[in-house]
Protein backbone atom coordinates (compact mmCIF):
# COMPACT_ATOMS: atom_id res chain seq x y z
CA UNK A 1 0.00 0.00 0.00
CA UNK A 2 1.24 3.54 -1.06
CA UNK A 3 0.94 6.33 1.49
CA UNK A 4 0.91 10.02 0.28
CA UNK A 5 3.77 11.49 2.58
CA UNK A 6 2.21 15.16 1.20
CA UNK A 7 -1.65 14.32 2.14
CA UNK A 8 -1.54 17.04 4.88
CA UNK A 9 -0.11 19.55 3.03
CA UNK A 10 -1.61 19.33 -1.04
CA UNK A 11 -0.86 17.24 -4.20
CA UNK A 12 0.19 17.95 -7.55
CA UNK A 13 -3.38 18.10 -8.92
CA UNK A 14 -4.81 20.28 -6.42
CA UNK A 15 -2.20 22.88 -7.22
CA UNK A 16 -3.07 22.25 -10.99
CA UNK A 17 -6.36 22.97 -11.08
CA UNK A 18 -6.34 25.97 -8.32
CA UNK A 19 -3.25 27.41 -10.73
CA UNK A 20 -5.78 27.14 -13.66
CA UNK A 21 -8.71 28.25 -11.87
CA UNK A 22 -6.98 31.25 -10.19
CA UNK A 23 -5.38 32.43 -13.84
CA UNK A 24 -8.73 32.16 -15.34
CA UNK A 25 -10.44 34.71 -12.52
CA UNK A 26 -7.20 37.07 -13.36
CA UNK A 27 -7.48 36.91 -17.11
CA UNK A 28 -11.60 37.42 -16.82
CA UNK A 29 -10.49 40.29 -14.78
CA UNK A 30 -8.06 41.98 -16.75
CA UNK A 31 -10.17 41.45 -19.89
CA UNK A 32 -13.24 42.91 -17.95
CA UNK A 33 -10.91 46.21 -16.67
CA UNK A 34 -9.32 46.50 -20.46
CA UNK A 35 -12.95 46.46 -21.55
CA UNK A 36 -13.58 49.48 -19.30
CA UNK A 37 -11.19 51.43 -20.50
CA UNK A 38 -11.74 50.55 -23.86
CA UNK A 39 -15.14 51.15 -23.64
CA UNK A 40 -15.80 54.14 -21.33
CA UNK A 41 -15.77 57.51 -23.39
CA UNK A 42 -13.81 59.47 -20.17
CA UNK A 43 -12.63 57.92 -17.33
CA UNK A 44 -13.39 60.39 -14.32
CA UNK A 45 -12.95 59.53 -10.44
CA UNK A 46 -16.51 59.69 -10.65
CA UNK A 47 -16.88 57.10 -13.19
CA UNK A 48 -14.39 55.36 -11.22
CA UNK A 49 -15.92 55.62 -7.93
CA UNK A 50 -18.82 54.30 -9.43
CA UNK A 51 -17.37 51.08 -10.86
CA UNK A 52 -16.35 50.09 -7.49
CA UNK A 53 -19.62 51.27 -5.67
CA UNK A 54 -21.00 48.31 -7.05
CA UNK A 55 -21.15 45.45 -4.82
CA UNK A 56 -20.42 42.98 -7.56
CA UNK A 57 -17.32 44.52 -8.90
CA UNK A 58 -16.35 44.36 -4.89
CA UNK A 59 -16.68 40.70 -5.23
CA UNK A 60 -15.15 40.09 -8.30
CA UNK A 61 -12.21 42.25 -7.22
CA UNK A 62 -11.99 40.22 -4.08
CA UNK A 63 -12.11 36.93 -6.07
CA UNK A 64 -8.89 38.77 -7.80
CA UNK A 65 -7.54 39.20 -5.05
CA UNK A 66 -7.46 35.94 -3.53
CA UNK A 67 -6.57 34.47 -6.73
CA UNK A 68 -3.53 36.16 -7.06
CA UNK A 69 -2.77 35.03 -3.62
CA UNK A 70 -3.33 31.44 -4.35
CA UNK A 71 -1.41 31.98 -7.89
CA UNK A 72 1.65 33.72 -6.20
CA UNK A 73 1.99 31.11 -2.80
CA UNK A 74 1.54 27.73 -6.04
CA UNK A 75 4.31 30.16 -8.71
CA UNK A 76 7.07 31.35 -5.86
CA UNK A 77 6.80 27.72 -4.40
CA UNK A 78 7.13 26.07 -7.48
CA UNK A 79 10.08 28.31 -8.94
CA UNK A 80 12.05 28.20 -5.70
CA UNK A 81 11.85 24.36 -5.16
CA UNK A 82 13.27 24.16 -9.08
CA UNK A 83 15.93 26.90 -8.85
CA UNK A 84 16.65 27.76 -4.83
CA UNK A 85 18.42 23.96 -3.82
CA UNK A 86 19.83 25.66 -0.17
CA UNK A 87 16.43 24.77 2.19
CA UNK A 88 17.25 27.78 4.12
CA UNK A 89 17.88 30.09 1.73
CA UNK A 90 14.13 28.75 -0.37
CA UNK A 91 12.16 29.25 3.80
CA UNK A 92 13.81 32.25 4.07
CA UNK A 93 12.89 33.71 0.42
CA UNK A 94 9.49 31.68 0.69
CA UNK A 95 8.60 33.34 4.12
CA UNK A 96 9.65 36.70 2.58
CA UNK A 97 8.19 37.05 -0.52
CA UNK A 98 4.49 35.09 1.14
CA UNK A 99 4.47 38.04 3.46
CA UNK A 100 4.85 40.36 0.66
CA UNK A 101 2.21 38.71 -1.13
CA UNK A 102 0.03 38.49 1.31
CA UNK A 103 0.59 42.38 2.25
CA UNK A 104 -0.44 42.73 -1.18
CA UNK A 105 -3.76 41.59 -0.62
CA UNK A 106 -4.29 42.94 2.74
CA UNK A 107 -3.86 46.43 1.23
CA UNK A 108 -6.12 45.44 -1.59
CA UNK A 109 -8.55 44.71 0.37
CA UNK A 110 -8.00 47.72 2.86
CA UNK A 111 -8.57 50.08 -0.31
CA UNK A 112 -11.60 47.81 -1.81
CA UNK A 113 -13.64 47.60 1.49
CA UNK A 114 -12.16 50.49 3.51
CA UNK A 115 -13.56 53.58 4.37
Amino acid sequence: MVLNQASLKRDGVQDYVSLRASAIVLALYSLFILGFFLFTPEITFEVWQGLFANIFMKVFTLLALISIAIHTRIGLWQVLTDYVKNATLRGVLQFVLYVIAFSYVAVGLFVLWGA
